[in-house]
Protein backbone atom coordinates (compact mmCIF):
# COMPACT_ATOMS: atom_id res chain seq x y z
CA UNK A 1 0.00 0.00 0.00
CA UNK A 2 0.97 2.99 -0.67
CA UNK A 3 1.38 5.45 2.47
CA UNK A 4 1.50 9.57 1.60
CA UNK A 5 3.05 11.36 4.86
CA UNK A 6 0.14 14.70 6.03
CA UNK A 7 2.87 17.55 5.99
CA UNK A 8 2.82 18.73 9.72
CA UNK A 9 1.37 22.01 9.51
CA UNK A 10 -1.46 20.59 7.78
CA UNK A 11 -4.51 21.02 10.64
CA UNK A 12 -7.24 20.83 7.75
CA UNK A 13 -8.37 18.24 5.35
CA UNK A 14 -10.37 19.14 2.70
CA UNK A 15 -12.34 17.24 1.21
CA UNK A 16 -14.02 16.88 -2.62
CA UNK A 17 -17.39 14.48 -3.09
CA UNK A 18 -17.48 13.30 -6.48
CA UNK A 19 -15.00 10.74 -7.48
CA UNK A 20 -13.22 11.32 -3.66
CA UNK A 21 -15.59 10.54 -1.11
CA UNK A 22 -18.81 9.20 -3.80
CA UNK A 23 -18.48 7.16 -6.60
CA UNK A 24 -18.76 9.06 -9.43
CA UNK A 25 -21.36 6.27 -10.47
CA UNK A 26 -23.76 7.23 -7.87
CA UNK A 27 -24.19 10.61 -8.95
CA UNK A 28 -24.25 9.96 -12.38
CA UNK A 29 -26.44 7.09 -12.47
CA UNK A 30 -28.74 7.58 -9.62
CA UNK A 31 -28.59 11.16 -8.59
CA UNK A 32 -29.24 12.97 -11.93
CA UNK A 33 -31.43 10.39 -13.35
CA UNK A 34 -33.90 10.53 -10.44
CA UNK A 35 -34.28 14.29 -11.61
CA UNK A 36 -35.33 13.39 -14.85
CA UNK A 37 -37.66 10.42 -13.85
CA UNK A 38 -39.52 12.54 -11.44
CA UNK A 39 -39.10 16.12 -11.96
CA UNK A 40 -42.46 16.08 -13.77
CA UNK A 41 -44.21 14.58 -10.92
CA UNK A 42 -42.25 16.46 -8.50
CA UNK A 43 -43.54 20.08 -10.13
CA UNK A 44 -47.58 18.93 -10.26
CA UNK A 45 -47.00 17.65 -6.40
CA UNK A 46 -45.30 21.07 -5.58
CA UNK A 47 -46.55 23.51 -7.96
CA UNK A 48 -48.82 25.99 -5.08
CA UNK A 49 -45.81 26.38 -3.08
CA UNK A 50 -44.01 29.32 -2.55
CA UNK A 51 -40.82 27.26 -2.61
CA UNK A 52 -41.81 25.81 -5.94
CA UNK A 53 -42.58 29.44 -7.72
CA UNK A 54 -39.19 30.79 -6.35
CA UNK A 55 -37.60 27.73 -8.37
CA UNK A 56 -39.21 28.41 -11.50
CA UNK A 57 -38.70 31.67 -11.42
CA UNK A 58 -34.90 31.67 -11.16
CA UNK A 59 -35.20 28.82 -14.11
CA UNK A 60 -37.18 31.31 -16.63
CA UNK A 61 -34.54 34.15 -15.27
CA UNK A 62 -32.20 31.63 -16.37
CA UNK A 63 -34.15 30.54 -19.61
CA UNK A 64 -34.13 34.54 -20.60
CA UNK A 65 -30.47 34.85 -20.39
CA UNK A 66 -29.84 31.60 -22.50
CA UNK A 67 -32.46 32.88 -25.02
CA UNK A 68 -29.47 33.24 -27.31
CA UNK A 69 -28.01 29.53 -27.03
CA UNK A 70 -28.65 26.98 -29.75
CA UNK A 71 -31.64 24.57 -28.55
CA UNK A 72 -32.69 26.39 -25.22
CA UNK A 73 -35.95 26.00 -23.87
CA UNK A 74 -37.89 29.10 -23.20
CA UNK A 75 -40.25 28.92 -20.12
CA UNK A 76 -43.58 31.18 -20.63
CA UNK A 77 -45.10 33.21 -17.74
CA UNK A 78 -48.88 32.63 -16.26
CA UNK A 79 -51.16 33.80 -18.73
CA UNK A 80 -54.14 32.58 -16.27
CA UNK A 81 -55.15 30.22 -18.71
CA UNK A 82 -56.57 27.62 -16.42
CA UNK A 83 -55.33 23.49 -16.73
CA UNK A 84 -53.99 23.39 -20.23
CA UNK A 85 -51.85 26.73 -19.36
CA UNK A 86 -50.26 25.42 -16.45
CA UNK A 87 -49.35 21.80 -18.02
CA UNK A 88 -47.65 23.56 -20.94
CA UNK A 89 -45.89 25.75 -18.53
CA UNK A 90 -45.03 22.53 -16.09
CA UNK A 91 -43.66 20.85 -19.26
CA UNK A 92 -41.19 24.26 -20.44
CA UNK A 93 -39.96 23.67 -16.95
CA UNK A 94 -39.20 19.87 -17.40
CA UNK A 95 -38.05 20.54 -20.81
CA UNK A 96 -35.50 23.41 -19.89
CA UNK A 97 -34.17 20.96 -16.76
CA UNK A 98 -33.72 18.21 -19.72
CA UNK A 99 -31.98 20.71 -21.73
CA UNK A 100 -29.80 22.23 -19.22
CA UNK A 101 -28.65 18.55 -17.59
CA UNK A 102 -28.22 17.13 -21.19
CA UNK A 103 -25.67 20.57 -21.71
CA UNK A 104 -24.01 19.63 -18.20
CA UNK A 105 -25.06 23.05 -17.18
CA UNK A 106 -24.31 24.39 -13.10
CA UNK A 107 -26.52 26.87 -13.18
CA UNK A 108 -27.62 28.52 -9.54
CA UNK A 109 -31.38 27.80 -11.13
CA UNK A 110 -31.09 24.35 -12.03
CA UNK A 111 -28.93 23.28 -8.51
CA UNK A 112 -31.46 24.55 -6.77
CA UNK A 113 -34.48 22.67 -8.32
CA UNK A 114 -32.13 19.81 -7.67
CA UNK A 115 -31.29 20.38 -4.31
CA UNK A 116 -34.85 20.62 -3.39
CA UNK A 117 -35.88 17.80 -5.02
CA UNK A 118 -33.21 15.83 -3.86
CA UNK A 119 -33.96 17.23 0.01
CA UNK A 120 -37.53 15.25 -0.63
CA UNK A 121 -36.52 12.02 -1.96
CA UNK A 122 -33.83 11.77 1.04
CA UNK A 123 -36.17 12.88 3.42
CA UNK A 124 -38.50 10.07 2.49
CA UNK A 125 -35.51 7.45 2.01
CA UNK A 126 -36.31 7.07 -1.25
CA UNK A 127 -32.50 7.82 -1.70
CA UNK A 128 -29.35 7.05 0.38
CA UNK A 129 -25.89 8.63 -0.31
CA UNK A 130 -22.85 6.20 -1.10
CA UNK A 131 -19.59 6.68 0.42
CA UNK A 132 -15.93 4.50 -0.44
CA UNK A 133 -15.59 2.52 2.34
CA UNK A 134 -12.50 4.16 3.43
CA UNK A 135 -14.25 7.54 3.81
CA UNK A 136 -16.07 7.31 7.35
CA UNK A 137 -13.22 5.58 9.33
CA UNK A 138 -10.44 7.92 7.79
CA UNK A 139 -12.47 10.76 8.40
CA UNK A 140 -13.26 9.80 12.43
CA UNK A 141 -9.67 8.83 13.02
CA UNK A 142 -8.33 12.60 10.99
CA UNK A 143 -11.03 14.15 13.61
CA UNK A 144 -9.73 11.96 16.61
CA UNK A 145 -6.17 13.13 15.87
CA UNK A 146 -7.72 16.94 15.96
CA UNK A 147 -7.59 17.54 12.47
CA UNK A 148 -10.83 19.59 10.88
CA UNK A 149 -12.73 18.55 7.89
CA UNK A 150 -14.09 20.66 5.40
CA UNK A 151 -16.11 19.70 2.21
CA UNK A 152 -15.43 21.83 -0.72
CA UNK A 153 -17.83 20.52 -4.03
CA UNK A 154 -19.61 22.39 -6.82
CA UNK A 155 -22.75 20.50 -5.38
CA UNK A 156 -24.90 23.31 -3.63
CA UNK A 157 -24.18 23.62 0.33
CA UNK A 158 -27.68 22.13 0.56
CA UNK A 159 -27.06 19.15 -1.36
CA UNK A 160 -23.61 18.41 0.24
CA UNK A 161 -25.76 17.96 3.68
CA UNK A 162 -28.48 16.09 2.51
CA UNK A 163 -25.75 13.34 1.17
CA UNK A 164 -23.57 13.59 4.85
CA UNK A 165 -27.09 13.60 6.38
CA UNK A 166 -28.78 10.18 4.70
CA UNK A 167 -26.04 8.07 3.95
CA UNK A 168 -25.29 4.46 3.83
CA UNK A 169 -23.13 5.14 6.92
CA UNK A 170 -26.60 6.82 8.41
CA UNK A 171 -26.11 10.63 9.78
CA UNK A 172 -22.14 11.38 9.52
CA UNK A 173 -22.97 15.45 9.11
CA UNK A 174 -21.30 15.52 12.53
CA UNK A 175 -17.66 14.32 11.00
CA UNK A 176 -17.78 17.47 8.90
CA UNK A 177 -16.86 21.06 10.13
CA UNK A 178 -17.61 22.80 7.52
CA UNK A 179 -18.78 23.05 3.97
CA UNK A 180 -18.36 24.88 0.69
CA UNK A 181 -19.89 25.25 -3.00
CA UNK A 182 -19.52 27.15 -5.89
CA UNK A 183 -20.72 30.53 -3.99
CA UNK A 184 -17.01 30.88 -2.72
CA UNK A 185 -15.86 30.48 -6.30
CA UNK A 186 -14.68 27.92 -8.40
CA UNK A 187 -13.06 25.01 -7.45
CA UNK A 188 -10.68 25.93 -10.71
CA UNK A 189 -9.59 29.43 -9.74
CA UNK A 190 -6.96 29.36 -6.63
CA UNK A 191 -8.24 32.40 -5.41
CA UNK A 192 -11.03 30.10 -3.79
CA UNK A 193 -8.92 28.12 -1.88
CA UNK A 194 -7.52 31.40 -0.55
CA UNK A 195 -10.94 32.34 0.24
CA UNK A 196 -11.91 29.05 1.85
CA UNK A 197 -8.53 29.50 3.97
CA UNK A 198 -9.79 32.76 5.35
CA UNK A 199 -13.50 31.55 6.23
CA UNK A 200 -11.71 28.67 8.40
CA UNK A 201 -9.35 31.16 9.69
CA UNK A 202 -6.37 29.45 8.91
CA UNK A 203 -3.49 29.58 6.32
CA UNK A 204 -3.61 27.90 2.78
CA UNK A 205 -0.39 25.74 3.60
CA UNK A 206 -2.46 24.47 6.77
CA UNK A 207 -4.61 22.79 4.22
CA UNK A 208 -5.07 19.40 2.10
CA UNK A 209 -7.04 19.06 -0.20
CA UNK A 210 -7.75 15.68 -2.01
CA UNK A 211 -10.06 15.61 -5.03
CA UNK A 212 -9.97 13.43 -8.44
CA UNK A 213 -9.70 16.76 -10.97
CA UNK A 214 -6.09 18.08 -11.58
CA UNK A 215 -7.41 21.11 -13.09
CA UNK A 216 -8.75 21.79 -8.78
CA UNK A 217 -5.47 20.43 -7.27
CA UNK A 218 -3.60 22.37 -9.76
CA UNK A 219 -5.55 26.07 -8.89
CA UNK A 220 -5.53 24.65 -4.96
CA UNK A 221 -1.70 24.70 -5.24
CA UNK A 222 -1.33 27.80 -6.60
CA UNK A 223 -2.61 29.29 -3.70
CA UNK A 224 -0.14 27.45 -1.39
CA UNK A 225 -2.43 24.55 -0.29
CA UNK A 226 -1.29 20.90 0.10
CA UNK A 227 -2.87 18.32 -2.84
CA UNK A 228 -3.16 14.67 -3.00
CA UNK A 229 -4.98 13.46 -6.22
CA UNK A 230 -7.77 10.87 -5.62
CA UNK A 231 -7.51 8.19 -8.20
CA UNK A 232 -10.64 5.79 -7.70
CA UNK A 233 -12.87 3.20 -9.69
CA UNK A 234 -14.57 5.30 -12.80
CA UNK A 235 -12.65 8.80 -12.20
CA UNK A 236 -11.25 10.01 -15.54
CA UNK A 237 -7.87 8.72 -16.02
CA UNK A 238 -4.66 10.77 -15.81
CA UNK A 239 -1.85 11.59 -17.68
CA UNK A 240 1.74 10.02 -17.55
CA UNK A 241 2.88 13.78 -16.61
CA UNK A 242 0.52 14.13 -14.05
CA UNK A 243 0.90 11.08 -12.43
CA UNK A 244 4.31 11.82 -11.87
CA UNK A 245 3.88 15.26 -10.74
CA UNK A 246 1.00 14.54 -8.21
CA UNK A 247 0.79 12.57 -4.97
CA UNK A 248 -1.69 9.81 -5.80
CA UNK A 249 -4.03 8.13 -3.47
CA UNK A 250 -6.44 5.20 -4.03
CA UNK A 251 -7.64 5.56 -0.15
CA UNK A 252 -7.91 7.84 2.75
CA UNK A 253 -6.10 5.05 4.24
CA UNK A 254 -3.07 5.65 2.61
CA UNK A 255 -3.09 9.27 4.11
CA UNK A 256 -0.43 8.97 7.45
CA UNK A 257 -1.23 11.46 9.63
CA UNK A 258 2.81 11.96 11.64
CA UNK A 259 0.97 13.81 14.69
CA UNK A 260 -1.72 10.70 15.08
Amino acid sequence: MVVLSVPAEVTVILLDIEGTTTPIAFVKDTLFPYIKENVKEYLQTHWEEEECQQDVSLLRKQAEEDAHLDGAVPIPAASGNGVDDLQQMIQAVVDNVYWQMSHDRKTTALKQLQGHMWRAAFTAGCLKAEFFADVVPAVRKWREAGMKVYIYSSGSVEAQKLLFGHSTEGDILELVDGHFDTKIGHKVESESYRKIADSIGCSTNNILFLTDVTLEASAAEEADVHVAVVVRPGNAGLTDDEKTYYNLITSFSELYLPSA
